[in-house]
């Protein structure tokens, strides 16, 4: 089932390369349709109550290598593929201002769903790596291809930066594989030889992944690629990028976490650190933006800056809060992508001083932003609330009252939402914006789909929980949680 999954997105490129152009994007929606409902299939076939992977197959490589193709889901990589075939969904749907090279542009964001969904599937460690830098090709031509004036540059450091990170990680993974006995990379044959090293030898294996994963979460100092490449790609490749793209560095640090739990030990205290510098630098960045898309990128570094904090507690509430900020921001990110692309494309404008009072012209817009900006916040009756309760808990629980600098980083995200929302919603009406049209319905149905995950799983969150929470106990065994 799994290997289907992934195939499902390459057979919608090779319909748009054989069929004429004006069924390019209708080809790429029905493809990208059919993915998200394969995916539900996964989720009603997944056992709830079995914390071990499931739907397993394995197909030999090279059997002197010990690397295989090697596919299978649990409670951690499911909710991901939920997301992923989700926002790929929604990405299409928002790329209708798109007029060149459709043909380029759909292929590319179809091969890109695919190598994410391989990342999030992989059970070998080869295989996920050569998936990790499958991302990379894909995004890099959306970006110089399809972003705005300095989309080549953006391009460039995206690709260094992500480059450099899985350098880190490529020695760190061939230390620990020449380490094991077996000499495979199946990733519980590296895990049983991961936990066996002494802590020192832990630690340095964990601190090269924590470099490759922390380069595409990102966290401080990781993240000079992040508000170049958002504000230059086109806003339908900045969903998947911060929806989906940036939960790949977080699932990638939870494998880590499991292969090296005493490295994870040694260096709490400094994912401790990475974690609330992240959250509160990101904040405050976010509050001084002037630009709508590089307040939102900045978000999300901070946002991500609470999955860190999540992880770094090493316990199963913070596990479980940081899957589910995990799901909470892709979804919120998601949202605010999609809007502020729509509202680019109208007005030509991403300055926040260039609006006022789009509440009597755009209604509809502006009810979506407003709730996507309340749930970036964590308003109780959103996922966002879930995620950032059981991270403070779990932070709480074993960092004591450092736990309140979370609380410190809410703040900061509710002055740059209010901030935003006074700025887009209130005051006169300006001359040049009181032609807007409002959301059509593709674009409502869109904006909707994503603000109703948020209420759902906000107001409804055992299902979520019920998913993850088998792995998470799982994984927080280790630590003696």
């Amino acid at each position: 089932m799994l290997h289907t999954l992934l195939a499902l997105p390459l057979l919608g490129v090779v319909l748009i390369a054989l069929l004429p152009v004006r069924w390019t994007r209708v080809i790429a929606l029905m493809t990208a349709g059919v993915t998200l409902a394969f995916s539900l299939v996964l989720l009603v076939s997944f056992d709830l109550q079995e914390a071990a992977p499931q739907l397993f197959e394995t197909h030999r490589w090279n059997p002197r290598l010990g690397s295989a193709f090697s596919l299978a889901i649990d409670g951690f990589s499911l909710p991901m593929i939920l997301l992923a075939t989700l926002l790929v969904v929604i990405s299409v749907l928002a790329s209708g201002g798109i007029r060149t090279r459709q043909k380029g542009y759909y292929a590319l964001i179809l091969m890109l769903e695919s190598a994410m969904l391989g990342v999030f599937s992989a059970r070998d460690w080869s295989l996920f790596y050569v998936f990790w830098e499958l991302t990379l090709i894909p995004l890099f031509f959306l970006i110089d291809r399809y972003g705005g004036v300095h989309r080549s540059r953006a391009a460039l450091n995206f690709v260094l930066y992500t480059m450099g990170g899985s350098t880190f990680m490529l020695i760190a993974l061939l230390m620990l594989y020449d380490l094991s006995a077996a000499h495979s990379f199946d990733m519980t044959v590296l895990r049983e030889t991961g936990r066996s090293l002494p802590a020192e030898t832990q630690a340095w294996l964990f601190a090269g992944l924590l470099i490759g994963f922390g380069v595409k979460m990102p966290i401080f100092p990781l993240h000079g690629w992040l508000p170049l490449a958002h504000v230059e790609a086109p806003s339908p490749v900045s969903i998947l990028l911060s929806g989906i793209l940036l939960k790949m560095g977080s699932y990638g640090l939870i494998r880590a976490a499991s292969a090296l739990p005493a490295g994870a030990q040694v260096l709490q205290p400094l994912l401790v650190a990475l974690g609330l510098i992240s959250l509160i630098y990101g904040g405050v960045l976010a509050w001084q933006q002037r630009d709508l898309k590089k307040m939102v990128a900045y978000s999300s570094f901070s946002h991500m800056g609470v999955v860190l904090l999540g992880i770094a507690s090493l316990n199963a509430l913070g596990f479980t809060g940081a899957i589910v900020q995990m799901v909470a921001h892709g979804l919120v990110a998601g949202a605010l992508f999609l809007l502020i692309g729509l509202l680019y494309e109208r007005t030509h404008t991403r300055d926040i001083g260039d609006y006022a009072s789009l509440v009597r012209v755009m209604p509809r817009f502006a009810f979506f932003t407003v709730l996507a900006l309340v749930a970036a916040v964590g308003f109780p009756g959103t996922v966002g609330f879930v995620a950032e309760l059981h991270v403070l808990l779990g932070a709480f629980d074993q960092f004591g009252l450092w736990a309140a600098l979370l609380s410190l980083g809410v703040l900061i995200s509710a002055a740059y939402a209010l901030r935003t929302v006074g700025r887009l919603f209130t005051g006169p009406i300006s001359p040049t914006m009181q032609q807007i049209p409002d959301l059509t319905r593709t674009e409502f149905m869109a904006a909707a789909v994503l603000t109703s995950g948020i209420l759902v799983l906000g107001v409804f969150p055992m299902g979520l929980l019920a998913l993850v929470s088998p792995s998470v106990e799982r994984l927080a065994r280790l630590f003696g949680a």
